[in-house]
């Protein structure tokens, strides 16, 4: 039996991915091991999932700013890079696929040490420091924006990302009942990624007054950020998160509000929806959603408000303007390029380990 080693980690976004990839390798006959770090969300997201190992080792964050941690989390690092070569010499891998974050730079260097191929993927328009660091260590690199590719050289390649296929089976009936709603008005459905948006939670609801006349809207916050002072609000659905019911309620919404991960953009396009994306500030990131979020806007895929520009009445008129919008940017959406990228990257998965 072949074996595989996922990784990546530190947000949904280098998780979710892999729970595209996953059915496939387990029906070619994948024995098929995750390793993460111990309390990061990829452990949350992978422990439970049928047919896989998870294993945790140590890992430093790597940060472009000033950290006292900058001092200590090499070691841990290095650690990590050790726990890694030696659980991989134990599994003996035919190949690893790792999908970025912090966690992932000691597991690819512990499989190159080992002589286990790596096949690499960054979502992003610009690469991620972990993805800079990890190519020199891995055979070839896949990349869902073509500058990204350009930017890492001949070993790279624009595959697209791998979706899951559960995003495209929604029930818009069956969104609509879980929010409450009947149907009459257009739904906003808003999520602010794995982690939540605390900004924007605050505008919107800020902004609900000026907008609940016109339309119903589902609120997907993060843990621990629901408001229950709006809990019977008309109109008004709060989550922390969906997970089987993200398809509904995504077959629900009319048009997205949303930050500008790569993944989440992959998804909303393959979906066809309208989006407006508040990326995260270049204060508080390496910049990438900016990125992300102008590329969309200049090829007619999405609106853009930028959070310094943010107010509950900007949003509120940046969510109208969607809406007005929402048949053009659907069209538009229509008519780019698929980025459905799961079939390119299960090949390549076989074509390094050749």
């Amino acid at each position: 039996m072949k074996k595989i080693v996922l990784t990546g980690g530190g947000t949904a976004g280098h998780v979710t991915p892999h729970l595209a990839l996953i059915p496939h390798l387990l029906e070619s006959g994948y024995e098929i091991h995750y390793i993460g770090t111990e309390d990061g969300i990829e452990h949350r997201m992978m422990n439970e999932v049928p047919g896989v190992t998870y294993h945790a080792v140590k890992s430093g964050k790597l940060r472009r700013y000033f950290d006292w941690k900058n001092f200590t989390d090499p070691f841990r690092v290095l650690a990590g890079a050790t726990q890694a070569r030696r659980l991989i010499r134990r599994l003996r891998p035919d190949v690893c696929f790792s999908k970025g974050g912090f966690v992932s730079v000691p597991v690819v260097y512990g499989a190159w040490r080992c002589g286990v191929p790596v096949l690499c993927h960054e979502s992003d328009l610009t690469p991620g420091l972990a993805n800079k660091i990890c190519a020199k260590f891995a055979m070839r690199i896949a990349t869902t924006f073509p500058e990204c590719a350009k930017a890492l050289g001949e070993k790279a390649e624009m595959t697209g990302t791998p979706l899951r296929p559960e995003l495209f089976n929604g029930d818009r009936a069956k969104g609509l009942a879980l929010a409450g709603f009947t149907g009459d008005k257009p739904v906003l459905l808003m999520t602010g990624g794995s982690l939540g948006a605390q900004s924007i939670n605050k505008a919107l609801r800020a902004a609900l007054p000026a907008l609940l006349p016109q339309m119903d809207v589902i609120h997907l916050c993060g843990k621990g950020n629901l408001d229950e002072a709006l809990r019977d609000t008309p109109g008004y659905a709060q989550f922390e998160f969906l997970s089987e019911d993200l398809p509904d309620a995504l077959a629900a919404a009319d048009c997205v509000l949303s930050r500008a991960g790569s993944n989440a953009l992959c998804e909303l396009q393959a979906l066809h929806k309208p989006m407006l994306l508040i990326p995260y500030p270049r204060n508080a990131s390496r910049g990438d959603q900016i990125v992300n979020a102008e590329s969309y806007r200049a090829r007619g895929l999405a609106m853009v408000l930028n959070q310094a520009d943010m107010t509950p009445e900007t949003l509120t008129q940046a969510i109208l303007s969607l809406f007005e919008r929402r048949e053009e940017l659907a069209e538009n959406l229509k008519q780019a390029p698929a980025v459905n990228g799961t079939d390119r990257i299960l090949a390549l998965i076989e074509e390094v380990q050749r």
